[in-house]
């Protein structure tokens, strides 16, 4: 037995691609996958209605949902809410169309890695806090000897472009070591619009899967074109990945910088 996922991210409901969308809930319809997972920026700038268009393509798909909020999942016009309650509108969503899931191959283990405000311009890359990196921790360590595999899900990818020396992501480097120690056997992430799937060594020496999505949205970045990820499991860290695309492969394909 395996389990399949099909992992998105990035659908900027408000500048969403419809034919991508569109080929994504006919793969869903046509194949069941387990569960849709997607690794955050449901929305363009949180607003209400991208929230209610957000949920109800999500709620149609017709199988568990599991979703973790990205940067732009946080009020852009309301600088209050934004400071006092940063993500009333994403948990509202979540509480309608979101589920916790785990099967007997995978488990799914979140990771915070946005924040309302930051010290730096911009406020879209990542923060890994140590109260978010604790909580992801103890998940983990609740997980030892778990014999599935373990799959710790986040917005922001913890380490920056092999052969950059520059990591974007605040704390992803620690973060990155410690989950990796903590046994996790690849982290899925979005944000940065360009699929990527690598292993990637900790400064422990310990070797996790990085898998990034493509975004399904208009906003394409690098040459890269909308995608999404099937992602099926076995026991013990089995993981199969492939990318998929919203317009025919072989189109597809001239287009994109790598998988």
């Amino acid at each position: 037995m395996t389990t399949r996922l099909f992992h998105i991210s990035d659908v900027h409901f408000g500048v969403e691609d419809r034919v991508a969308l569109d080929a994504v809930a006919r793969a869903v319809a046509a194949e069941r996958p387990d569960a849709v997972v997607c690794t955050g920026d449901l929305t363009q700038r949180a607003k209400r209605s991208e929230y209610a268009a957000a949920q109800e393509w999500f709620a149609a798909l017709g199988v568990p949902v599991v979703l973790e909020p990205g940067n732009h999942d946080m009020p852009y016009y309301n600088p209050w809410e934004r400071f006092t309650d940063p993500f009333r509108r994403y948990n509202r969503m979540n509480a309608a169309v979101g589920s916790a899931f785990d099967s007997p191959d995978v488990v799914l283990v979140p990771l915070r890695t946005t924040v309302r405000a930051q010290t730096r311009i911009p406020w879209s890359d990542g923060v890994v806090k140590p109260a978010a990196l604790r909580e992801t921790l103890s998940a983990l360590a609740a997980l030892e000897g778990d014999p599935r595999t373990i799959i710790v899900i986040a917005h922001h990818p913890l380490l920056g472009p092999e052969g950059k020396r520059k990591n974007p992501t605040i704390g992803g480097d620690e973060a990155f070591a410690r989950i990796a120690d903590a046994g996790a056997h690849a982290i899925i992430s979005g944000h940065v619009h360009v699929p990527f799937d690598q292993q990637r060594r900790s400064a422990s020496g310990q070797i996790m899967r990085t898998i990034g999505t493509g975004t399904l949205s208009t906003r394409l970045r690098d040459g890269a074109a909308a995608s999404w990820r099937e992602i099926i499991c076995g026991p013990g860290g089995e993981i199969t990945a492939q990318l998929r695309f919203a317009v025919p492969e072989e189109t597809a394909a001239g287009r994109i910088g790598g998988s």
